[in-house]
């Protein structure tokens, strides 16, 4: 399996949150057919079930991490009574990712870094998780560039972003509207920032479950927006991610007839060529190859 270091912008799809404490729920994850699973130890489980949700994430690690799909556990905020614990606890058990929730800051991240090789240190764990950051408070939005920077700038294995807009929306006052165009300049700003230091970023949830329709939308908003999948909270909106950000024919017959024209030998120092009657760049190349990759999951 790639690393998630490894992998570029544009070849993940969807993430499936999954609540630690629905042990039915972790059992049939893994066929439910999403990219990445979440496995959620924060908002999707209660305070009383904090603890026993841990333990049941811990148990059911080892099968899940022999699935197809991603893992990243979300854990709960360090400040919080369970964080620590659920640190402990899933570098214990390997987990490959780390969601932590309300970074706000560069200095947020470089914390939980330090208390992460703390752990791995007194543990005598070899290699610690790789982290992803929840952008979800307006510090965080305005602070995006240096939070992603850390990814470029320090040894910090920093993945990439995951929207948290409800949580934003929340923060800010700012009503939820079906077309969300209220908040595609805090999004806007969010993927410029991820791309800027080369790291993956997801969008935020849809609310309505049943609204198809609405869900499509905002596959095809995020998508057009630049970012690299969309984060779920039922199992039936996976195929509909899958598919909104899947390459269409049209892209992939335009993908194809752009490497092949690079790659013949004339063109080995060529920067601008004339495909199909469209002038293409070798930058073209570059988003030609991500397509092409996508159409192999």
């Amino acid at each position: 399996m790639t690393p998630f270091a490894s992998l570029q912008p544009g070849t993940v799809r969807s993430a499936l949150y999954v609540p630690a404490s629905n042990s039915r729920a972790l059992q049939k994850a893994a066929n439910l057919g999403a990219d990445i699973l979440i496995l959620d130890l924060e908002d999707a489980v209660s305070p009383s079930d904090k603890i026993s949700a841990r333990a049941s994430l811990c148990a059911a690690l080892p099968e899940l991490q022999r699935s197809n799909a991603r893992i990243i556990v979300r854990i709960n905020d360090l400040s919080t009574p369970w964080g620590r614990e659920d640190l402990s606890a899933v570098i214990a058990a390997k987990t490959e990712s780390i969601l932590v929730p309300k970074i706000e800051s560069a200095q947020d991240l470089l914390d939980v870094d330090t208390v992460i090789n703390h752990i791995t240190l007194s543990e005598a764990i070899t290699q610690g998780p790789r982290l992803w950051a929840m952008i979800e408070t307006p510090r965080a939005v305005i602070n995006a560039l240096s939070i992603a920077d850390v990814a470029r700038t320090t040894t910090v294995p920093l993945t990439g972003f995951i929207l948290g807009l409800n949580d934003l929306c929340k923060e800010t006052g700012v009503r939820v509207v079906p077309d969300r165009s209220n908040l595609i300049p805090w999004i806007a700003m969010s993927v410029a920032a991820a791309r800027a230091a080369g790291i993956l970023i997801l969008d935020g949830v849809c609310n309505r479950i049943q609204a198809d329709r609405e869900f499509q939308q905002e596959c095809r908003q995020a998508r057009d927006l630049g970012l690299d999948g969309k984060t779920l909270i039922h199992p039936g909106q996976v195929s509909m991610c899958n598919s909104a950000f899947a390459p269409s024919e049209e892209q992939i017959a335009w993908a194809e007839a752009v490497v092949e024209a690079f790659a013949h030998p004339e063109n080995d120092d060529v920067g601008v060529l004339v495909v199909d009657g469209e002038m293409v760049e070798r930058l073209h190349l570059d988003l030609a190859k991500r397509l092409l990759a996508l159409r192999q999951r």
